[in-house]
C-alpha cells in the first residue's frame, strides 16, 4: 500500500513535557507503587500545575469530574446494583443451569451465553461476580472442574461488554473522546453487529479449541483444604504444663518461634477466644490453633512445651471449628474499595470475626505470614466463617463468596421493576429522546426511589477507584491532543502501512492496542489510543471513525493475561490457573478477534 504521508510534526517543548508525564503515568500504571486511582488524580494535578506545556486549564483538568463518560459509568453501577439485589440474573442462571444436566458442553454453552448476553446490558464485573458461585456449585454438583468454565465465564463477559454502549466503561470513555475530536460519538447499539459476530466467534472458540486448552487445575476430588495446601501449613498445638510459654502473651510467642508463625485462635476450656489476641495470656493447657510456613511448622515439632494436638486442619474434621464455621473461598474483587483501604488479613479477620487461613493471589499460594499482609484485588482467600459472616460477605460488595450460598436479602418482588427500568435506560437513549448520560442517572434515581437499591446503598455500589481513574485519565488524553503529541506518535506508526495492506495494518494496531491494555488498564489504554487512533487515520487517508472502533474493541477484550482485565483476576485464585494458561487460552482467540473484528469494522463501516 503506498501512502503519502506529511513531514512529520517538529519535537517541541510541549510535546517532551506531555511524553515525559506519559511515561510516568504508564510506570505508575504498570508497577502500581500507588493504586492507580490515586496514580491518575495526580497526573491530573502535574498537567494543570505544568499548563504553560500541557495547555490543561484547571476547568478542563477537572472536566473529568463532570464528563458524561465518568457519570454515566457511575449510574451504571447503581443500575447494576439494582438487578443484582433483585436477584434475577441468579434465577434466570438457575433456569438455564437446569437444563444443562451433567453435560459439560452445555454447562460451557449456557455459561457463555449467559454471561455474554448479560453483560451487554450490566457491568461485566458484578455479572461474573454473581455467576462464579453458580458456576462453581453447578460443576462440584456435576463433577466438572471449575477450571473448565471460570476463563470462559470470564472471557464471555468481556465480549458480551461489546454488544451495547453500556456494557463496558472503556465504550462509554471511547464514545466520549471520539465525539470530542471528530464529533461522532457512540450510539446504544452503534456497534452491535459487531458486538454479536465477536461474542459468537469466541463462543465457538471457547466450545471447541479453547476447551482442549483449558486445563483442569482443580481435582474434582479434592476439598478446600487440598487445593490451598492447608494441610501442609495449618495445625492445632498444645501448651504443656511445663512450657516455658505458660504466661508469655501470643505476640510473644510469635515472635520467639518464628516471624511467619500466626496464633489464629486459642482453644481454652471448650471456649475458643479470637479477639485481641496479641496481649492474651497463655495457659498450661491451652490449645492454640497455628499457620506457620513448613519449615517454621516442622521447627515447631522441636520446642520444648509444645505438643501437636491434633491432625492439620481439614475442611469436615477441624478442631477450631464452632457452630456452623466452614471454609469458605472469598475473592476480592478488583478495584474495590477493600483493595484501595490497603486492609490487612488481620483487619479483615477482625472485621468478619473470620480469620483468613491462606491466600491464592496470581495463581501462587503466599507463605509469608499473613496476618500483616495487605489484600490485593483479585485475591483468592480461604477463611473460616460462620453463617452470619457468610451473610456480610454475600452482601459486601468488595467481595465474592465463591460458594453458592442462599442470599437472604434477595428483592425478588422488585425484579420487573429493576429489569423495566434498565430497559427504559437503553430504549430511551436508543431513541435518541435524550442522551446516555441523563437516561442513566434518571435510571439510577428510579432505583433508589423504587426501593431495589436503598439510599445508603448506592455509594457502596459505586466503583469509585474506577470513577477517579476516568477523570484522571481524560486530561491525558485531551493534553496529547492539544500539544500534538498524539500526532507524533501516530507518525512513528504510520510508515509501516506503506509496507502491508491497509487491513493487516488495521490488525496489527488492534494488536497493539491489546497489549497495551495488557501491561495498563483498558481505560488508560483508551483514553491514550484514540487520539493516536484518530491521527494514524487521518494520516493514511483512512477512517478515523473505523480506527476508534478498533481501538475500543482491542482495549475491552484483554484476553491474553489474568492482570489485563478485573474479571480474569477474578476467576485466576478460584480457578487454579496459573499464569500461562491465560496466555496459551487466550492469545490464539486474541489473534482470532483481531482478524475478525478489523474484517467486520471493513465491512460495516470501511477503512
Amino acid at each position: 500500500m503506498d501512502v503519502s504521508l506529511a513531514a512529520a510534526p517538529p519535537v517541541e517543548t510541549d510535546m517532551l513535557v506531555v511524553f515525559a508525564i506519559l511515561f510516568v503515568t504508564l510506570v505508575l500504571f504498570v508497577f502500581e507503587p500507588i493504586p492507580i486511582d490515586i496514580a491518575a488524580i495526580s497526573i491530573l494535578v502535574v498537567l494543570v500545575a505544568l499548563e504553560p506545556w500541557t495547555q490543561v486549564t484547571p476547568e478542563l483538568g477537572l472536566s473529568g469530574f463532570a464528563n458524561q463518560a465518568t457519570l454515566t459509568v457511575l449510574a451504571m453501577f447503581v443500575l447494576s446494583d439494582g438487578i443484582q439485589r433483585t436477584g434475577a440474573i441468579r434465577i434466570l442462571g438457575d433456569w438455564l443451569i437446569s437444563l444443562t444436566g451433567d453435560d459439560e458442553r452445555k454447562q460451557l454453552a449456557a455459561t457463555i451465553g449467559l454471561a455474554g448476553s448479560t453483560a451487554g446490558f450490566i457491568n461485566n464485573t458484578p455479572v461474573v461476580a454473581m455467576l462464579i458461585p453458580m458456576v462453581t456449585d453447578i460443576a462440584e454438583r456435576t463433577n466438572t472442574s471449575p477450571s473448565k468454565l471460570l476463563i470462559p465465564l470470564s472471557y464471555a463477559a468481556m465480549l458480551g461488554g461489546m454488544l451495547t454502549l453500556i456494557g463496558t466503561s472503556p465504550n462509554l470513555l471511547a464514545s466520549d473522546i471520539s465525539g470530542r475530536i471528530i464529533d461522532r460519538s457512540f450510539t446504544m447499539f452503534e456497534f452491535t453487529q459487531l458486538g454479536i459476530l465477536v461474542l459468537i466467534t469466541g463462543a465457538i472458540y471457547l466450545l471447541t479449541i479453547g476447551h482442549r486448552l483449558i486445563p483442569e487445575r482443580i481435582d474434582l476430588d479434592t476439598d478446600l483444604a487440598d487445593q490451598f495446601q492447608l494441610r501442609e501449613y495449618v495445625s492445632t498445638i498444645r501448651v504443656t504444663a511445663d512450657s516455658p510459654f505458660v504466661g508469655a502473651t501470643v505476640g510473644e510467642i510469635e515472635n520467639r518461634i518464628g516471624r511467619d508463625l500466626e496464633i489464629l485462635r486459642i482453644l481454652r476450656r471448650g471456649k475458643i477466644i479470637h479477639r485481641d489476641l496479641e496481649d492474651r495470656t497463655v495457659r498450661a493447657g491451652d490449645r492454640l490453633l497455628l499457620r506457620s510456613s513448613r519449615r517454621t511448622l516442622l521447627e515447631v515439632t522441636t520446642v520444648p512445651g509444645l505438643e501437636f494436638a491434633a491432625e492439620p486442619i481439614a475442611e469436615e474434621s477441624n478442631p477450631a471449628v464452632e457452630g456452623d464455621r466452614t471454609l469458605v473461598e472469598v475473592i476480592v474483587v478488583p478495584e474495590s474499595a477493600i483493595a484501595g483501604e490497603s486492609m490487612t488479613a488481620n483487619e479483615f479477620g477482625r472485621r468478619f470475626d473470620s480469620p483468613i487461613l491462606a491466600i491464592r493471589r496470581q495463581g501462587e499460594l503466599l507463605e509469608q505470614r499473613l496476618s500483616t499482609t495487605v489484600l490485593r484485588g483479585g485475591d483468592t482467600l480461604l477463611v473460616q466463617a460462620a453463617s452470619e459472616a457468610r451473610e456480610q460477605l454475600m452482601t459486601d460488595p468488595n467481595f465474592v463468596l465463591a460458594q453458592e450460598v442462599e442470599r437472604p436479602d434477595y428483592r425478588r418482588s422488585k425484579i420487573p421493576i429493576a429489569v423495566g427500568i434498565v430497559a427504559s435506560v437503553v430504549i430511551v437513549a436508543a431513541l435518541g429522546v435524550l442522551p446516555i448520560v441523563v437516561t442513566a442517572l434518571a435510571g439510577m434515581a428510579g432505583m433508589v426511589i423504587s426501593g431495589c437499591v436503598k439510599p445508603e446503598e448506592v455509594y457502596d455500589s459505586i466503583d469509585w477507584q474506577v470513577i477517579f481513574l476516568l477523570a484522571g485519565v481524560i486530561p491525558l488524553g485531551i493534553s496529547m491532543e492539544a500539544t500534538g503529541a498524539a500526532e507524533y506518535l501516530a507518525y512513528q506508526i504510520t510508515p509501516l502501512a506503506d509496507v502491508v495492506p491497509l487491513l493487516v495494518f488495521v490488525m496489527a494496531f488492534y494488536m497493539l492496542t491489546a497489549i497495551i491494555t495488557e501491561v495498563i488498564t483498558n481505560l488508560a489504554s483508551v483514553a491514550l489510543m484514540v487520539p493516536i487512533a484518530v491521527d494514524v487515520a487521518t494520516e493514511i487517508g483512512s477512517e478515523p471513525f473505523s480506527f476508534v472502533l478498533v481501538v475500543t474493541f482491542a482495549a475491552s477484550t484483554a484476553l491474553m493475561t489474568p492482570v489485563g482485565y478485573q474479571t480474569n483476576l477474578m476467576v485466576y485464585g478460584r480457578g487454579g490457573y496459573e499464569f500461562t494458561d491465560f496466555i496459551r487460552v487466550g492469545l490464539p482467540l486474541q489473534l482470532l478477534l483481531a482478524v475478525v473484528t478489523s474484517l467486520g469494522i471493513a465491512a460495516f463501516w470501511g477503512v
